[in-house]
Order: structure tokens, then sequence, then C-alpha cells
């Protein structure tokens, strides 16, 4: 059997601070090891023992990836790696999500032929929290964000057909670039109507393949930190 493991990485922000919306081009240290510990704890619950370890050249990743490494006493080295990589949040990079969803809504407006100016904050923001309930939904990328969608699918496509017989690897990467995961099941709009692409800080997913068979997904979005 096959096994990919795909985290996301622990938390960036503490209790009481106001995020934001960080992507690729923002390199936050975590503020907590609980997540990065839980994920190492939940896979050796499961007598997972990862072969390979790779992680996005990201302080947040790289970090997690190492914590989570530490608790399951696995000897395999970290490894960088730039493909799954957050997605970049363009003119919405760092900022909070009032401020994102006040710019979607402002460009949404525009688009539909609307007057931006004569309409209020509120119902601005209204419009961009649809179009960021789309982007965790089904992935719809809201405008003014640098995702390419079709090579993170690719990217995907490639990890997992590096994964080996009896040789499970853990990927650590952040929530933009995780959602599109799935993909390699072969049914992505299928698993988009039934999960919530959204996977949580310190979320746990598991992809097993059998005798060649299809990828399927037994665990998505697990909090490892509360399953231990």
């Amino acid at each position: 059997m096959k096994t990919l493991i795909i985290a996301r990485h622990g938390n960036t922000f503490r209790k009481g601070e106001t995020p934001t919306r960080v992507g690729s081009r923002t390199d936050l240290p975590l503020v907590e090891e609980e997540r990065g510990t839980g994920i190492g704890l939940f896979l050796k619950k499961l007598g997972i023992m990862p072969a390979r370890i790779l992680a996005a050249p990201l302080q947040r990743t790289m970090r997690t990836a190492e914590l989570a490494a530490a608790a399951l006493g696995c000897p395999a080295p970290v490894q960088p790696d730039a493909r799954f990589i957050e997605v970049d949040y363009g003119p919405d990079e760092n900022k909070t999500e009032e401020e994102v969803m006040l710019r979607l809504g402002t460009e949404a407006a525009t688009a539909a032929g609307k007057d931006a100016a004569a309409m209020s904050p509120e119902e601005l923001s209204a419009l961009g929290a649809e179009l960021i309930e789309r982007w965790n939904k089904d992935a719809t990328v809201p405008p003014g964000w640098q995702v390419d969608v079709p090579q993170i699918l690719r990217n995907w496509a490639e990890l997992a057909a590096e994964v080996q017989e009896d040789a499970p690897l853990l990927c650590v990467s952040s929530n933009g670039t995780i959602r599109f995961a799935p993909s390699i099941t072969g049914d992505y709009a299928g698993f988009c109507a039934e999960h919530d692409i959204k996977v949580p800080t310190g979320g746990v997913c598991i992809f097993t393949s059998t005798d060649g068979g299809p990828w399927v997904c037994t665990h998505w979005g697990i909090k490892a930190f509360k399953q231990i």
C-alpha cells in the first residue's frame, strides 16, 4: 500500500491577535508547538512512520515538520520543497479578513457594473464574503490572487506518483495549497461537495492507494493535537 500524509502547519498568530491572510510572501514563525508535535504523535498512534518528509520552504511549515518528526522519532530529514509553498494572495497578502472582503467586494461590484462608491462597507463586504465562500467551497480563486491552479494540480499529481509502496511520505504545506490535494483522487468536484476543503492549522490528511488502485482519502482535516 502507498500512503501520502499531508499536514497543515501550526499557528502563526497567538490567541487575541488579529490574524491576517498569510501567503507565500509572508514568512511568519510558529507561535506554538502543540500542533506540530500533535501531528507526529497522531501518526505514531496510527503506526505510520514516514520514509520521507517534505515541507514548503517557510518557517511555519519547516518547523511544523521538524516538530512532527521529533515527536515521531522519525530519522528522515525534513526536505524543503518549493512545489508546496502557500499561494500568493496578491493585494490581499498579510491583510485582515475585513480588509480582504472589502477589496474583493469592491471588485465584484465594479465587475457587475455597480457603483461601488455608492455602496456601504457592509454591502461590499457581503459581496467579498461570497467570493471567500466559493474559495472555501470549491477553490474558485478570487480576483487578484496569484494562484496557478493547473501547476498546483500537477504538483500534487507528481507527489502522489513519487510515493513508494510501504514507504509513507509526509508533506507539510499550507491551507491555500492543500485544498487542491484531493484532486489526486480523480474526483475533485465530488470531494469538494462532501468535505470542507479548508484544513485547520495542525490538520492531517491521509491518502492511500492499494495495489496500484486510485488514491482514497481516509482522513481529512483531522485536528491531530486533539486526537492523542
